[in-house]
């Protein structure tokens, strides 16, 4: 998986690209650890996104929910039918903000 990141003020954009599984969920999970101090909206662009498994879940909840302890959002953008799949299975169109 490939991750474009650009900051722009308090605002952070991630362009996710390739596959987000037990392999590449960590990288996510790196650039959320690491990127996110004083951002106040975390962008996700899933446009190039190809599949989520439930690791790929579980970096999307722990970021969505550090965001929240920061008084942030985390608008998801561009999601394919496939993930969107993925989302509506698992309930997590009711946890994420999906634009």
């Amino acid at each position: 998986m490939d991750i474009e990141k650009k900051k722009q003020g308090e605002t952070l954009i991630l362009k996710l690209k390739g596959r987000l599984d037990t392999d590449t969920a960590p990288m996510l999970q790196e650039v959320v650890d690491t990127e996110t101090e004083g951002v106040k909206e975390l962008q996700i662009d899933m446009e190039l996104l190809e599949f989520v498994s439930s690791a790929g879940l579980r970096v999307l909840l722990a970021a969505s929910k550090k965001m929240h302890g920061q008084r942030g959002t985390m608008p998801v953008y561009h999601v394919n039918d496939e993930v969107k799949e993925v989302f509506l299975i698992t309930g997590f169109h009711r946890i994420l903000d999906i634009q």
